[in-house]
């Protein structure tokens, strides 16, 4: 009679190291990445476990969050174990996140210095592979009223309407405006063209008295600041 290796899966680990009863037991921060995507997809493949699966998903993203988010469906589902539906879970729960940190900034009391737009937008715009164009509205206390993508484009660059822009500024009776972009090529040099919109959205608002307070090109990790710099 033969002796048949038999695959080891969660099922074998012990309950306190299992994700699902670790969430549980010890709360989500307890968790690695790699755990809390093996919650998304369910299983793995017959030949490793959901977390292993995971694991080597992550490992192709060089562990980085942002990279994993920006992964199409096609993508994800060249990796054996994971289907069209586990794809767009891991999709759906990315985005969701994101779009939860991002909504603390309606509940930013105050914009104080650079350093705080920053940190705002970063979570959504610092990591992507396309540039996107994003304006804060604030009023005489540099409370945000809102904020809006204006625009959303290729690798180099986006379009950008003042007009749009300054439509919903006029809406909210903001006094102020923080413009914002993102660098994919993680470069902080402001460009030329960086520097033409810039104006040009200067000129248009003070116009209405509406100040453009700062333009600030962001990146993964660090940011430039038109304002701290002087050059707005």
């Amino acid at each position: 009679m033969k002796n048949e290796k038999k695959n080891f899966t969660i099922k074998d680990w012990d309950v306190s190291d299992r994700p699902r009863e670790k969430l549980s037991l010890k709360g989500k921060n307890a968790l690695s990445d790699a755990e809390l995507v093996a919650i998304l997809i369910g299983s793995g493949s017959r030949n490793e476990s959901a977390v292993e699966l995971s694991k080597k998903i992550l490992a192709y993203c060089n562990n980085n969050l942002f990279d994993l988010a920006e992964m199409s469906s096609e993508q994800l589902m060249t990796f054996k174990g994971i289907g069209e539906a586990k794809a767009i879970a891991i999709q759906t729960a990315l985005e969701l996140g994101r779009r939860a940190r991002f909504e603390i900034i309606t509940k930013k009391d105050k914009i104080n210095c650079s350093r705080d737009v920053f940190e705002l937008i970063q979570p959504a715009i610092g990591g992507l592979k396309h540039e996107e164009f994003w304006v804060f509205y604030l009023n005489n206390s540099n409370k945000v009223l809102n904020k809006l993508q204006l625009s959303k484009g290729g690798l180099t660059g986006t379009v950008v309407d003042s007009r749009l822009l300054l439509k919903k500024a006029l809406d909210l009776l903001a006094t102020g405006v923080i413009l914002c972009h993102n660098h994919p090529s993680g470069s902080l040099s402001p460009s030329s063209a960086d520097k033409r919109i810039t104006k040009k959205l200067k000129i248009a608002a003070e116009s209405l008295d509406i100040k453009v307070l700062d333009h600030l090109i962001i990146t993964e990790k660090a940011y430039f600041s038109f304002a701290d710099e002087n050059i707005l």
